[in-house]
């Protein structure tokens, strides 16, 4: 097999200008090659398999999305590993990869460990590569991921390429809401899951995959702490592209596992069936719902959960992993149990609702934040809690969330009243409501700060509110479906449009420019909810006459923006 990559861009000689790129080729390409990796794996062909990977390892457009992916997608692109290296211009990213062309073999570094605060109070480390070992990474996960796709379990959907934590959340709601529900719960959690995954498992789980060696690599490359070396016997750095592809790949397997056991049901037939006497059906006792190392297991009663725990443990025992005691309990569905930020409870019928401690946790960084910024701007308050408010509400729509929404809008209505008399403690309660709030729509006392646009004319901005914003019904995703099958296209297309169109509300501006650009990205030609983060460009710029209007107006992925300013800089000169 050739690779036609060799025709892109700088691939015979050194790539020059990072604006030259053709990111709609390069998509395109290594997609075609992950679909072709996923088909042969689906049928078995191990060889072909083999041969489709190695193509992917060499494919020059692989190399060139794994930059971009590292270099401007990623949160972490701005963190450092023990190299000091970062690219985040241009000119370094074109010699970051003319230099990763080079390096082969590659030779893993160790990690620069850091720590992150978590939710109760302790700190998660993390495990940052060089960058050079992170692009490396971004290489081989996109030749195995592929490749593993095909296998994954059906009902695992934490960092796989199309699931997200509401599809396990609507996963829970359909076995936890019928008549012959499940009314038990084994809510698990595994200790030190990233910490203590063995090594010798994954790497037998592999196999000879092309990239074994490069990830056995990067799992015994052990990491610096305060300038001294350790090594690491077991773990996958959490901070590594490509470790929660192989948590995935070790914890893959539970879900068959547990559906070994089954049980023989009898029930009535109903009027004018064929046949006589009771009618039969077998009934798997377990129900199993995985996001990253977070799962849960469903049965009809507390002797069944009970049962299924010491077997559990040996499964996990397999991989070098235990569950964490603390956090793993038993639980009856109508007490209620949470899972991924959502309290699930069933009370005639499963509901489930924004976890209360989630709620008071966003709420104290709301106060904390209006206290300490006691002298900042009314549009600067406007501008910090907006997106926060929308990304909340945007996160917990597909719950029974509209009370709670109700409650976060009064309790920040509160916050700003007392924001506002503290700035000006001296001034009339009348004085302080007519200067920050106003009527806004059909509510009367909206926090409103009056701000000047791109052409100089006052306007108001104001603080939205999430209860305005309409609860809808997740839908999960279908059984393995997956991005990488391409028989699957329009299914992917029509589920992402839908996302969009609750994204953008109907009627909205933004809306209908999504819609007018047939909801794809002009620049790489992806669609434009493909995880990317975005960006509203005007075609005409404001400062040479143009408007906000809907024909001016083009959504683009923030990479693909960058790079269209970069070409018009470099034309302007």
């Amino acid at each position: 097999m050739k690779d036609r990559v060799n025709q892109d861009i700088g691939a015979k000689g050194l790539l020059r200008d990072w604006a030259d790129i053709n990111w709609k080729l390069v998509k395109k390409r290594v997609r075609n090659l992950r679909q072709r990796i996923y088909r042969a794996s689906q049928q078995g062909e191990w060889k072909k398999v083999r041969s489709l990977m190695k193509l992917m390892l060499r494919s020059y457009s692989n190399l060139l999305l794994a930059v971009r992916r590292v270099t401007q997608e990623n949160q972490g692109k701005q963190t450092p590993g023990v190299d000091n290296e970062v690219a985040l211009d241009p000119k370094d990213r074109v010699h970051l990869t003319n230099k990763m062309r080079k390096l082969t073999p590659w030779k893993a570094k160790p990690t620069k460990r850091i720590y992150i605060p978590k939710s109760n109070g302790k700190r998660r480390p993390l495990g940052i590569p060089t960058i050079q070992n992170r692009v490396a990474q971004a290489i081989v996960k996109n030749a195995l991921e592929p490749y593993w796709e095909p296998h994954f379990e059906p009902n695992s959907f934490g960092f796989r390429p199309g699931r997200s934590c509401h599809d396990a959340i609507a996963q829970v709601w359909l076995r936890c809401n019928n008549k012959t529900a499940d009314t038990w719960i084994l809510d698990a959690d595994i200790k030190g899951a990233f910490d203590n995954i063995s090594h010798k498992y994954v790497l037998n789980a592999i196999g000879k995959a092309p990239g074994r060696e490069l990830i056995k690599q990067w799992l015994k490359a052990g990491y610096v702490e305060n300038e001294i070396f350790k090594a690491t016997e077991s773990g996958t750095p959490q901070g590594g592209i490509i470790s929660p592809l192989l948590a995935n790949i070790a914890l893959n397997g539970l879900e068959e596992y547990l559906n070994q056991f089954t049980e023989k049901r009898y029930y009535d037939r109903k009027p004018g069936s064929k046949g006589t006497g009771k009618a039969s059906l077998i009934r798997k006792r377990y129900g199993y719902i995985r996001y990253a190392d977070d799962f849960i297991i469903t049965a009809q009663s507390r002797e069944e959960i009970e049962a299924i725990v010491p077997k559990v443990r040996e499964w996990l025992k397999e991989r070098g992993l235990e569950l964490n005691e603390n956090k793993t309990k038993i639980c009856k569905t109508e007490k209620g149990f949470n899972f991924l930020g959502f309290h699930v409870i069933r009370h005639g019928k499963c509901l489930t609702f924004p976890e209360k401690e989630k709620v008071l946790a966003f709420l104290r960084e709301l106060r904390q934040w209006l206290k300490t910024n006691k002298e900042t701007t009314p549009e600067m308050v406007v501008r910090y809690l907006n997106p926060r408010l929308r990304g909340f509400a945007n996160y917990y729509r597909f719950g029974a969330s509209k009370r709670v929404f109700s409650y976060i809008d009064y309790q920040v209505w509160k916050m700003l009243w007392r924001w506002s008399t503290r700035k000006h403690p001296k001034k009339k309660l009348w004085w302080i409501m007519g200067k920050y709030f106003k009527p806004y729509r059909n509510r009367s006392k909206v926090f409103t700060a009056i701000v000047k646009d791109r052409r100089g004319k006052l306007t108001p901005m104001s603080v939205i509110s999430i209860a305005d914003i309409p609860i809808e019904r997740h839908v999960k995703v279908k059984g393995n479906a997956s991005p990488d099958d391409s028989s699957l296209k329009e299914y992917w297309d029509k589920r992402r449009t839908k996302y969009g169109k609750s994204y953008w509300s109907k009627g909205t501006k933004l809306r209908k420019v999504a819609e007018n650009q047939g909801w794809k990205c002009p620049i790489c030609a992806e669609h434009l909810l493909n995880g990317e983060d975005l960006h509203t460009h005007h075609k005409i710029k404001i400062s040479e006459g143009g408007d906000d209007g809907v024909k001016n107006l083009v959504h683009l992925h923030k990479a693909c923006h960058l790079q269209l300013h970069k070409k018009e800089r470099r034309l302007d000169a």
